[in-house]
């Protein structure tokens, strides 16, 4: 993907990245807290997760393609070698809410009548709230550090801080 009605296709998906993801984490960690909160979002959870998924390489893709067009520097290289990295965490918040969403399928009312088996359960379902919160972490702060890298790439010393001309306030 190059050019999206004249723009660099990147300048447009990295939109989706930056929303989607945070929203798939927030989302995987309040159904791996609540089963409720699971059961109401159902498959539309690991839907998210995986449009959230697959937006990471369509977007890292028209970044590289952009990467050659621009001008080699510093703060462009380090904002390739960031969106890299996002990927790893865009899968696994996919693995956790196709088995948060599995496992929200999996007890139902008959699981929660025998005792034995909600028992047997809490192990895992904190583990899946533990590794949800981590991912989830992990994502966000990645799609920020990957963010902050960009917006110094595309604006170093493309504005100044003081204004170059009045507005007229008529």
């Amino acid at each position: 993907m190059t050019l999206i009605n004249g723009l660099p296709a990147h300048v447009l998906l990295v939109h989706l990245v930056v929303v989607l993801v945070p929203l798939t984490a927030v989302a995987l960690v309040a159904a791996a807290i609540s089963r409720r909160a699971a059961r109401r979002m159902g498959v539309a959870l690991p839907l998210l997760a995986l449009v959230s998924l697959v937006s990471v390489p369509l977007t890292t893709s028209a970044g590289e393609w952009l990467e050659r067009h621009v001008t080699d520097n510093a703060l462009v290289e380090r904002h390739a070698e960031l969106g890299d990295g996002l990927l790893p965490w865009a899968a696994g918040l996919f693995l956790l809410a196709s088995l948060v969403w599995w496992g929200s399928r999996a007890t139902g009312p008959r699981a929660d009548a025998a005792g034995a088996a909600i028992r047997s359960a809490v192990p895992i379902r904190v583990a899946a709230v533990v590794l949800s919160v981590a991912v989830a972490a992990g994502a966000v702060v990645d799609v920020y550090r990957i963010g902050d890298s960009g917006a110094k790439a595309a604006w170093h010393g493309g504005f100044s801080q003081t204004a170059s001309h009045a507005r007229d306030e008529d």
